[in-house]
């Protein structure tokens, strides 16, 4: 009897619980039948079909006021830059051949026994310059050393090259020392011994020497007192005192000393510029 009554009322439970939802789904949810649904409009198709363009030149739309065409600027070439002008040729310096010595400088130059016969030494090479001929820049022109040796009566015993820097040079030198006149005898009547360098350059400065100084001692060769061997004893080297010309000598020597020119004097001057001289500092 307990049991029909909970059947029961979980019966009704479920019913009402199901009527509750039908009255509310068809108040939200209107039940619409097959008939009754609105018709809808048909739909369209629609087919595209793609058509090749043709080009076809574009025309300005016409506009009211007619404008003036402009014109095309001339085409132009570009530029390329002008090709530089060779610039002309500098004329190359020159330098004839210097006067041989004369009758008169031979004759002092075979008298002079200063300096290692010092006129004799500067005539012998004056004329050999003299017959090398004129000189041109370029390279031709150079300098050549030799070492000489002359005996007593004037004739050449010995030619030999220390160095060169002109096979011109060297060789035109050599030509001119064997077709060179009769020499006269040395001044010391002794064979005598100098290096000489011939210049053969446009740009030489060998004017004549200068003779005032001649008759002052020689300074003393430089030698460096700390040096040594590494064998023998240390000891500094005492500097070689200068030698006291003889009164005698010194009066024969002052004898022989000529008058120097104004060419000496300019030559020595412009041979110190060479060495020295610099246009950084002026001199």
């Amino acid at each position: 009897m307990f049991a029909n009554k909970h059947f029961f009322a979980l019966f009704l439970s479920l019913a009402l619980h199901a009527g509750v939802w039908l009255l509310l789904s068809s108040h939200r949810f209107p039940y619409l039948s097959l008939s009754e649904t609105p018709k809808t409009s048909s739909e369209k198709i629609v087919f595209l079909e793609l058509i090749q363009p043709t080009h076809q030149p574009l025309t300005a739309p016409a506009s009211a006021h007619p404008t003036t065409p402009t014109p095309e600027p001339p085409r132009t070439t570009p530029l390329t830059a002008a090709a530089p002008l060779p610039a002309p040729e500098r004329p190359r310096a020159s330098m004839a051949a210097p006067a041989p010595p004369t009758a008169e400088e031979w004759a002092f130059a075979a008298s002079y026994t200063n300096k290692n016969s010092k006129g004799y030494r500067y005539s012998w090479g004056q004329q050999v310059r003299s017959m090398m001929g004129t000189v041109v820049e370029g390279p031709d022109q150079g300098l050549v050393r030799f070492r000489i040796e002359i005996v007593p009566d004037g004739r050449l015993t010995q030619l030999q090259t220390l160095w060169t820097t002109s096979p011109v040079a060297e060789q035109l030198a050599r030509q001119a020392i064997q077709n060179m006149p009769p020499l006269p005898p040395t001044p010391t009547g002794k064979p005598l011994v100098f290096d000489k360098t011939i210049t053969f350059s446009p740009f030489a400065n060998d004017g004549p020497p200068l003779y005032k100084d001649d008759c002052l001692p020689d300074p003393p060769v430089f030698r460096n007192p700390f040096a040594w061997n590494g064998l023998s004893p240390q000891e500094v080297a005492a500097p070689t005192p200068t030698a006291k010309l003889d009164p005698q000598a010194l009066a024969d020597c002052l004898r022989q000393l000529p008058k120097d020119s104004i060419d000496a004097e300019r030559a020595s001057d412009q041979r110190l510029m060479d060495q020295w001289g610099s246009s950084k500092t002026g001199r």
